[in-house]
């Protein structure tokens, strides 16, 4: 008999697609978009120069570059184009490595999933899946100055 009354319970709570928690944060991020605490997404520009630890990111007009250095001769480096879809940033880093990262106004975060091609950018045991970056700096000036540990331009 409990486990009729739990069914229930639990049947009862999966009902309708929002709840009061969805609506108000919903609500909550709204109102932190127009008062300027938080950057709208929809009307961010992904330029700028991103990091989180020793990872770093460039965005610049069309072009972007990022390495990840995690010492003795382990990581990854790699510069190509990108195209902005919406809250998508579509990444092709050449050497078969495109895919879609997210971006939503202050961080780019690549999936966890990469096609086999970026394996190629990284060394050793290195890998660019899962990257998440925050936004350092809106400016196009400083993420075109971004180079990677062997000195090379990732942006400019």
């Amino acid at each position: 008999m409990r486990w009729i009354a739990a069914a229930l319970l639990v049947a009862g709570c999966s009902q309708g697609s929002s709840t009061p928690e969805t609506v108000e944060g919903a609500a909550l991020e709204q109102a932190a978009i127009a008062r300027g605490v938080v950057r709208d997404p929809a009307n961010a520009t992904p330029v700028g120069l991103y990091a989180r630890e020793g990872d770093r990111m460039c965005v610049t007009g069309k072009r972007i570059g990022v390495f990840i250095d995690y010492g003795e001769g382990t990581g990854c480096s790699g510069r190509g184009r990108y195209a902005r879809d919406g809250e998508r940033l579509r990444v092709d880093l050449g050497k078969d490595c495109a895919f879609d990262a997210a971006f939503d106004g202050d961080a780019v975060r690549f999936p966890g999933k990469l096609p086999d091609g970026c394996a190629a950018l990284c060394t050793k045991r290195a890998s660019l899946s899962g990257l998440q970056l925050d936004r350092l700096s809106d400016s196009a000036a400083e993420a075109a100055a971004l180079r990677d540990p062997g000195g090379r331009g990732l942006c400019a």
